[in-house]
């Protein structure tokens, strides 16, 4: 499940892709993605530590995105704040080690439907873009 902090980055984010290179400020960025100003601030410096926005201070600051909004990839943005998209850790890509009740890697009931679960949560969410969500626009087709 998606936290709240992520639910802001990626509102505040596609908002910065609607922009279309143009700089919006916290405050504007926080009345576009319903959220609480001071909050988004401390997110905005955790998409600024990780090279997904650009800050300008100052009184003409403001907010931008590091990269084209087609290159930064929803997946991207959940990992920077939520972490792995995995259901377990013994099924992330970005973060693995084996569960600490799992006996055995190899004959564990759940972890095929875990890697599964997950290649298809990564697929759909590395193929929609902040474009995509500023558009409209589908995104890559993912068949199942």
């Amino acid at each position: 499940m998606l936290s709240q902090k992520t639910r802001y980055a990626l509102r505040a984010l596609v908002e910065l892709a609607r922009a279309e290179g143009g700089q919006l400020t916290s405050g504007e960025l926080a009345l576009r993605a319903d959220a609480p100003r001071k909050f988004l601030e401390a997110i905005l410096l955790e998409l600024s530590r990780n090279r997904l926005v650009v800050s300008r201070r100052g009184k003409f600051g403001g907010y931008t995105l590091a990269r084209p909004a087609k290159d930064i990839a929803f997946a991207e943005v959940i990992r920077v704040i939520d972490g792995p998209l995995g259901l377990a850790p013994c099924v992330s890509r970005t973060a693995f080690r084996k569960c600490d009740d799992c006996p055995d890697l190899a004959t564990c009931t759940l972890r095929e439907a875990l890697l599964r679960a997950r290649d298809a949560t990564a697929a759909v969410l590395e193929g929609y873009s902040l474009a995509d969500a500023a558009t409209g626009d589908g995104g890559e087709v993912f068949q199942a």
